[in-house]
């Protein structure tokens, strides 16, 4: 399943980030620490990259991601020039207080009233850029909510005589290139609902979980997973709650049992996890090349007659 999903909004979106850059100084990008390279938004490199601006990536979410992959991920970041990585809640205000320092030592020359620091937050959809935003300012200025897009205008606020933040709408890009990376964001919300089926994605995460944290499966549900395969997961929560069709002869919902893994996952309930690390995501591109190279080669034409002769 191919999940792609770029309103019209962001569109102008892109446009109007793209125009205000030019002011700022650092791009702070708000990334979900359980997918860090599937919800970095390539074009909001491509428009730093363009006006040479420096990148505070903060992996958030990250009390609810694997503590290890988090590491992994921050060493891979600190090896990109022009980049500080780091590992925060948003909901935790001693982690929030610690960004203006962090993002000014990536741009020392704008340090006083005549040049104050411009921060520009930028990133996809449902990773925390509002809850951010109201942390920062410490009053409510950005609608937070639990669906992707809340936020669809910029805006301009000026925190003190030293220092502005540009909060930008969540974007994704017109095209999600790798499978998997449309799965892991549907699983983790940032993408609107009528752009994947629950029990599609369930199955997917059902089977990651299977395989890198099968332990956390049977803590919160009570089932042995040996032997198991993803669709089984899903039957096997639904057999535990009680997630039956009425009149199908105790036949099991499988679209609610998919939307209480996807939630558990969601809210962090199932445990801390991560659906990718750089050596997990190096793994998968290679074999997505190979793939495609596969699909370029001509297959080898024999003609009967002479294949007959040999």
């Amino acid at each position: 399943m191919a999940i792609q999903w770029f309103p019209g909004h962001m569109t102008s979106a892109r446009k109007k980030a793209a125009e205000t850059l030019a002011h700022a100084d650092v791009v702070v990008e708000v990334l979900d620490a359980r997918l860090p390279a599937a919800s970095s938004n390539p074009m909001i490199h491509e428009l730093r990259a363009f006006r040479q601006r420096p990148c505070l990536k903060l992996l958030n979410k990250a009390d609810v991601a694997d503590p290890a992959a988090t590491q992994a991920w921050l060493d891979y970041f600190s090896q990109q020039p022009g980049v500080k990585a780091v590992a925060i809640s948003c909901k935790k205000p001693s982690d929030v207080a610690k960004i203006p320092s962090i993002a000014q030592k990536l741009a020392p020359h704008r340090n006083d009233a005549v040049k104050p620091l411009r921060l520009m937050i930028m990133g996809i959809p449902n990773v925390g850029k509002s809850t951010l935003m109201n942390a920062l300012v410490k009053k409510r200025v950005a609608a937070v909510g639990d669906q992707p897009a809340v936020t669809k205008s910029q805006q301009r606020i000026d925190i003190s005589s030293r220092l502005t933040l540009y909060d930008t709408p969540g974007m994704l890009w017109p095209k999600i290139e790798h499978p998997v990376d449309g799965l892991m964001l549907a699983a983790s919300h940032a993408v609107g609902v009528n752009a994947y089926i629950d029990e599609e994605v369930a199955t997917w995460l059902a089977g990651f979980l299977l395989e890198q944290y099968p332990a956390l499966l049977t803590a919160r549900y009570g089932f042995a997973t040996a032997g198991m395969d993803a669709v089984a997961v899903i039957e096997a929560i639904a057999r535990k709650r009680g997630c039956l069709i009425k009149g199908r002869g105790g036949e099991f919902d499988l679209e609610k049992a998919s939307g209480i893994l996807l939630n558990d996952y969601r809210t962090g309930t199932l445990g801390r996890i991560t659906l990718e690390t750089p050596t997990l995501r190096a793994a998968r591109q290679q074999q997505l090349t190979n793939a495609a190279v596969d699909l370029r080669k001509e297959p080898e034409i024999t003609d009967p007659d002479e294949a007959g002769e040999r």
